[in-house]
């Protein structure tokens, strides 16, 4: 149940220890979690294109199964959706512009899959034999994800920019 979780919050953890032992790129918590949310997100992915025989992660027939009655081409959208997290994934990652732009439009599909998240819930649709997320756990998760899409997604406090502005050029941060 927690293993999503995980998979954004170890790299995010780590990626940030890595700025504050002096890795520029990590040096924000807001990169830090950007990149976090790119980890989890091509881990998630995989299940879209996992063929049946795979037991390790869900698989394609487990994402298709959670897709609601009402959503037609449920193939098609699981495997739509894998190509979105990889793209949004990848804008999380280059630059400042992609950033703020992947994460927006992740916020935006994580609140447009929770219709899927929350018929898995009432359905009691398992991943891989492992009974259903409840749905007091799955809400606040998906929650979580549209929080950090949207935190990667924003730009730096004008007053935060300011201050790295008229920082040092070797102890200035860049986003």
């Amino acid at each position: 149940m927690f293993t999503t979780l995980l998979l954004l919050t170890i790299p995010t953890v780590l990626l940030r220890a890595l700025g504050a032992l002096g890795v520029a790129r990590f040096a924000t918590w807001r990169v830090s979690a950007a990149h976090g949310l790119a980890f989890m997100l091509v881990n998630t992915g995989a299940a879209h294109f996992a063929p049946d025989w795979v037991t390790a992660i869900p698989n394609h027939s487990d994402m298709v199964a959670m897709v609601p009655s009402f959503v037609p081409f449920p193939d098609f959208t699981v495997y739509a959706t894998g190509v979105l997290e990889y793209l949004g994934a990848l804008g999380l990652i280059l630059t400042p512009p992609t950033r703020r732009l992947a994460g927006l439009s992740l916020a935006l599909m994580f609140v447009l899959l929770l219709p899927a998240n929350i018929h898995a819930a009432q359905a009691h649709i398992s991943f891989h034999g492992d009974p259903a997320t409840p749905l007091w756990f799955r809400i606040p998760e998906q929650l979580v994800y549209i929080a950090v899409a949207l935190f990667a997604a924003l730009r730096t406090a004008p007053f935060a920019a300011a201050a790295v502005r008229r920082a040092p050029a070797t102890t200035a941060v860049r986003e």
